[in-house]
C-alpha cells in the first residue's frame, strides 16, 4: 500500500488518481475529505498520533507538508512511519533546501529532509522549484480587473507544473533505482511574471494588464498568507535567483522520458478558473 499525505492539493490529488489508475493500493490522507475515490484517512501532520491509521500497513509514504514545514515535528512524523512498518518515504521538498542552505525560511524543510535521511527508511527527495499553480493567487484580480500584479516582472524562473511533479512522484513510488536520490524538479524554460500574465491572456482570449509591484507591496500581500521568514525567503528567490535556481533541471525528463510542460499548458488547462 502507498499512503499519500496531502491528498487534497495540486500535487497530492493528481498523484492519488495516477497511482490508482496504475493499480496501486492507495490511502489518501488529509485534514479534510479529498475529492478522490478510494480509502481516505483524516489526519494532521501537526498531531502525529493521528497518522497511525494512515501509516499502518503502508509500504511507502509520499509526504507533502504545508507551507515550508513549520509547526511540524519531523522526528515524530518519521518515527510514526517507522513504527507502523513503512519501508520507504518520498518527500516533496523545496529546491531552496539546496540553493539557500543558510536561509531561515527553509530550515524546517532541511530538518525534515535530515530526519527522513536518518530514519533508516529508504528515501527519495523531490526538490521542486516554484509551482505554476501559484498563479491562483492572481485569480481575484484577473477575474475582476483583468490585471496581474506581481514584483520582479522580468525575472525568470523555471517554474514547474504540479501535474509533472505528481507524475514524477508516481514514477518514483512505483519504480526502482530512486532510493537515496534527491531530484530537482523544474519546468522546461525560464518564465517571468510578465510572460505568465501574457500566457493567461492568451488562454482567456482577452488582454490582461501587468502591474509591477514593489517589493514592499508584494511582501505586505504575502504576509497575509505566510510567516515573515517564508515571505522574505520567497522574495529573495523571486527577485535575486541564484544561477542554480534559474537552471532548467533534466530530472523530470530523465524520469518520465518526456519534457515537463510549460506554464502556457498549465494556463490552458486551468483557464476556466480565471474567467
Amino acid at each position: 500500500m502507498i499512503t499519500v499525505v496531502g491528498a487534497t492539493g495540486n500535487v497530492g490529488g493528481p498523484l492519488v488518481r495516477m497511482l490508482a489508475e496504475r493499480g496501486a493500493d492507495v490511502t489518501a490522507v488529509s485534514r479534510r475529505a479529498p475529492d478522490v475515490a478510494g480509502r481516505h484517512v483524516r489526519a494532521d501532520l501537526a498531531a502525529p498520533e493521528t497518522l497511525r491509521p494512515a501509516f499502518d500497513g503502508a509500504d511507502a509514504v509520499f509526504l507533502i507538508v504545508p507551507g515550508a514545514g513549520g509547526g511540524i515535528d519531523p522526528h515524530a512524523v518519521v518515527d510514526r512511519a517507522r513504527a507502523s512498518g513503512v519501508r520507504r518515504m518520498v518527500l516533496l521538498s523545496s529546491q531552496a533546501v539546496a540553493t539557500r542552505p543558510g536561509s531561515a525560511a527553509y530550515a524546517p524543510m532541511r530538518a525534515l529532509e535530515a530526519a527522513v535521511e536518518r530514519s533508516g527508511l529508504a528515501w527519495t527527495h523531490l526538490r521542486a522549484g516554484g509551482f505554476a499553480s501559484n498563479a491562483y493567487a492572481w485569480l481575484p484580480a484577473v477575474r475582476e480587473l483583468r490585471t496581474v500584479a506581481a514584483p520582479f516582472g522580468d525575472v525568470g524562473l523555471p517554474i514547474v507544473d504540479p501535474l509533472d511533479i505528481a507524475a514524477t512522484a508516481a514514477a518514483v513510488l512505483l519504480g526502482d533505482g530512486h532510493d537515496g536520490r534527491a531530484y530537482e524538479l523544474t519546468g522546461p524554460a525560464l518564465s517571468t511574471p510578465r510572460s505568465r500574465a501574457a500566457d493567461l491572456a492568451s488562454a482567456l482570449g482577452t488582454p490582461i494588464r501587468f502591474a509591477e509591484q514593489t517589493r514592499a507591496q508584494a511582501r505586505e500581500q504575502m504576509l497575509r498568507l505566510m510567516p515573515a521568514p517564508v515571505a522574505d525567503g520567497t522574495l529573495e528567490i523571486l527577485g535575486a535567483p541564484t544561477v542554480d535556481e534559474q537552471r532548467v533541471s533534466p530530472d523530470i525528463e530523465k524520469i518520465l522520458g518526456r519534457a515537463p510542460g510549460p506554464f502556457a499548458a498549465w494556463a490552458a488547462r486551468h483557464v476556466a478558473a480565471f474567467r
